[in-house]
């Protein structure tokens, strides 16, 4: 045990000699810290302020002392003297660094020009046992950030932005599709087949039916179940879960916008792509223009659309040959014994080409056999009525104009899950039936809010933008940190 955290803890029984509580109770009447720096000079001299937060400096001067204090809002100095606190300063002696005070005070500035409150009254919040990350040397090791996040947040008022954007955006993401008559619905997040996306699952076990349940990987199936029964414009945003790698771009478990408009298509899809990116940069950045690491990355619609071939013609790659695209894999240290001819392509496009796609794009015309949930473009056959959306060398999002026949529907599932896994029970007949109750035409797109929020607020990892992203299991020294 440290030796703070044993002063600290000693602390504690001096307090409670002091008659009041180390944690503190409900402290009602503080204000914004952030509003009360913004009114000064707006106000009365002789107005009380009352603020309440987190200690994030402290200087003592025997009967004076200075403080930094904190909430979520922003940062102001408080400045208390002994005579000012006469009842309360042996209190305020046993308070420091990383304690949550609340403080009572007219509005001033210091002699060096700092806005400040000028304390008449303190009350303790609660007393921390643990002193905040080293001040000089600041908190940035990313493993501890990220497994701390409650030190990061501390530490890092950006960080704290993050994440008030993050929600910032998620709201403004739900009204720009309400406003547009969409409706927001929950669908299970335990699935008996995992389907709607070709990603391996959690597997969970329900002890009362005793069976094995999976999380879902996508939340497509319910939705289009939805269309079927009427509700004709629906999204979800919620999280997914999938059994796979992680990298600055993958996290096991993710948010997902997935949304469908009965009477639609990929062209409904792509307006509204581009309109809600578009109005969500403006709203965050104040333009349409985004930075993103060194990159400026142009939302403004329209997007450039791009074809899926063609793509891989500018490379001088052929799709058609597998020998080819193991080669170019295998160049790049990946493992190709275990796919079939759609995931050597996919892999390829993102091993080649996507890292090049770094301005906001519409790559449109994937075969359908890479597809097996979209409808085939009329005049075009072998080929999806698809489109993916790029920028920053990554996917943002997927959209279809979806297959609604049920013959065909259920043609390409067992063709895709192989007559093994039919045997077995493993196609979602359930969904089968739904068609062939009549499913109208209809559009649908999934977004990976995640990412889109990256780009938003120009952080360049996923774990940057989620609170508790997935970590390795800690070491004991890592702990103990």
């Amino acid at each position: 045990m440290s030796t703070e955290f044993e002063e600290r803890t000693k602390k504690l029984d001096a307090i409670r000699e002091a008659g009041a509580s180390p944690w503190g109770a409900r402290f009602d009447g503080n204000s914004p810290i952030r509003e009360v720096v913004d009114a000064f000079g707006k106000e009365p001299e002789e107005k009380l302020f009352t603020v309440a937060g987190r200690v994030t400096a402290h200087r003592s001067f025997g009967k004076a002392a200075f403080l930094d204090l904190r909430d979520w809002t922003g940062k102001i100095q408080v400045y208390a003297r002994k005579d000012n606190l006469p009842e309360k300063w042996p209190l305020f002696k046993l308070a420091g660094n990383a304690d949550w005070i609340g403080v009572t005070g007219t509005l001033g500035k210091t002699k060096t020009g700092e806005i400040s409150i000028f304390a008449t009254d303190f009350t303790l919040l609660c007393k921390a046992l643990r002193p905040l990350p080293e001040k000089w040397h600041g908190f940035t090791d990313p493993e501890l950030r990220y497994r701390r996040r409650y030190l990061d947040l501390i530490a890092n008022p950006k960080v704290m932005d993050t994440f008030k954007n993050r929600a910032i955006i998620l709201s403004k993401m739900r009204r720009f599709l309400d406003d547009r008559g969409y409706l927001e619905v929950e669908t299970p997040m335990l699935q008996s087949i995992p389907g709607g996306a070709v990603a391996r699952p959690f597997i969970t076990h329900h002890n009362a039916l005793d069976r094995d349940l999976y999380m879902r990987i996508a939340l497509e199936i319910p939705l289009k179940k939805l269309i079927v029964g009427g509700f004709e414009k629906v999204y979800e945003i919620g999280r997914v879960f999938r059994n796979e790698g992680i990298d600055t771009s993958h996290n096991p478990e993710f948010t997902l916008l997935e949304l469908y408009h009965a009477l639609g298509d990929l062209r409904t899809m792509m307006e509204l792509t581009e309109s809600l990116v578009a109005s969500l940069a403006k709203e965050i950045t104040g333009d349409t223009k985004l930075t993103f690491g060194e990159k400026t990355i142009d939302v403004t619609p329209p997007w450039p659309r791009r074809d899926f071939l063609d793509l891989f013609r500018e490379k001088e790659i052929d799709p058609a040959n597998g020998e080819q695209l193991r080669g170019i894999l295998r160049e790049r240290g990946v493992d190709t014994k275990e796919m079939d001819p759609e995931k050597l392509v996919d892999e390829v496009f993102g091993e080649v080409i996507e890292p090049e796609l770094q301005d906001a794009t519409f790559v449109t015309g994937q075969p359908i056999e890479m597809s097996p949930l979209c409808r085939q473009v009329p005049d075009r056959p072998g080929f999806a009525d698809r489109f993916e959306a790029y920028m920053a060398g990554m996917e943002l999002a997927n959209a279809y104009t979806e297959l609604n026949d049920p013959e065909e529907q259920r043609r390409r599932l067992m063709e895709q899950v192989g007559e093994e896994v039919v045997e077995k029970g493993k196609v979602d007949e359930d969904f089968l039936l739904a068609m062939e109750h009549g499913m109208p035409p209809t559009g649908g797109i999934g977004i990976g809010i995640d990412r889109l929020v990256m780009l938003l607020t120009n952080n360049t990892s996923i774990r940057e933008v989620i609170l508790f992203p997935q970590m390795r299991e800690a070491e004991t020294a890592d702990v103990e940190k």
